[in-house]
This record gives structure tokens, C-alpha cells and sequence, in this order.
């Protein structure tokens, strides 16, 4: 029999444990796809919004990387994130997530190129690394409590946390791939 396509998710080395090198995986896995299928995105594309109070695809790429710092040092450290103008170069509220409904884009990234939104999801992957590689197999267990914006509290185990940071991701990946269609569906016929 002949062999189509194999696919393998291989666990990178250097972790301490299986489980937590198998989100890592999944996630560098789910950013090696979303970086192809975004290459030859212009500036004008990331910035386009179908309406207002809709997402832009370089909201959806800087909020990736914006919660992604945040569960890394919030969820899985159990520390207030350091600030992300530190980690990423742009301000926690800059992706102008989630927009009023009559909202515009953010100023911050207006005329950002795909290199800068690349260079936000590498410099949030490369915190989430550095602490995952440090992380033992009895962590995935440890409970954070958060209180949420409606002042309860909610019990999340590290385990939930990294499940949600990939759940997060292929979500708005997700979004990224449907609004690449309506933009180029948009484009007059050639």
C-alpha cells in the first residue's frame, strides 16, 4: 500500500514532562499552519474590517499573542503578567479587543506588516517555552484561582490552561481563515 500522507506530532526534546511537550507541540503545530496559510497577506488585508465593531486579522494575530503572554504568566506562573510592552512590544489592550459595536481598528496597529504580527506570536512563543520546559508532570495539577471581570471566583488547574491556550488559538485561527476569504471574495473578478 501506498503511503498518501503521514502526519506525526512529534514531543519536542528538553521538557519535563510528556503532556506539557505535547501542547507545545500542538501549539507550534497550530502556528506553523496559521503562518503559512497567512503568507502574502498585505498590510491592507490585516487591516481590512468587514464592518464595524468587527475583527481585523491583525487583531486576531496581536491578540493571540496577547493572551497567550497573559495565560503563560497569569494562568500557568500564577503571577500578574509582565508588562506586555516588555514582552511584545505593544500594550495589553492594543489588539482593541473586543471593539463597541460601531468600533474601529486600533491605531497601534495600523500599517503593520505581516513580519511585525509574525514577530508578536514568535516573542509570545518563546515565553511560553521558556516556562513550559520548566514545568513537571504534577504542575498540570496545580490550581489557579482567578477572579473573573464579574468579581467570582474561578478554579482553573494548569492542565485547562494549556488545553485553553491551543482551544484559543484554533479558534481565532479559525476566524483568520474565514476573514482571508471574505477579503479576497470581496476583490473585483479578474
Amino acid at each position: 500500500m501506498e503511503v498518501v500522507s503521514r502526519h506525526v506530532l512529534a514531543l519536542p526534546e528538553g521538557f519535563r514532562a510528556r503532556e506539557i511537550a505535547s501542547f507545545v507541540s500542538q501549539m507550534d503545530d497550530q502556528t506553523r499552519r496559521l503562518t503559512a496559510d497567512t503568507r502574502g497577506a498585505t498590510v491592507e488585508e490585516l487591516g481590512w474590517q468587514p464592518a464595524q465593531g468587527m475583527n481585523t486579522i491583525g487583531m486576531l494575530l496581536a491578540h493571540i499573542a496577547i493572551v497567550e503572554v497573559h495565560w503563560t504568566q497569569f494562568g500557568v506562573l500564577g503571577r500578574a503578567p509582565a508588562p506586555f510592552v516588555e514582552s511584545l512590544g505593544i500594550g495589553g489592550d492594543d489588539d482593541g479587543m473586543p471593539l463597541p459595536a460601531e468600533g474601529t481598528p486600533p491605531a497601534a496597529l495600523a500599517g503593520k506588516d505581516l513580519a511585525f504580527f509574525d514577530d508578536l506570536l514568535a516573542r509570545a512563543r518563546r515565553q511560553y517555552k521558556e516556562v513550559a520546559t520548566g514545568l513537571a508532570e504534577s504542575d498540570l495539577d496545580r490550581v489557579v484561582t482567578r477572579t473573573d471581570r464579574r468579581g467570582r471566583a474561578r478554579e482553573l488547574d494548569v492542565r485547562w490552561i494549556l488545553y485553553h491556550m491551543l482551544e484559543h488559538f484554533a479558534g481565532h485561527y479559525g476566524q483568520i481563515l474565514l476573514l482571508r476569504h471574505q477579503y479576497r471574495a470581496r476583490q473585483p473578478k479578474a
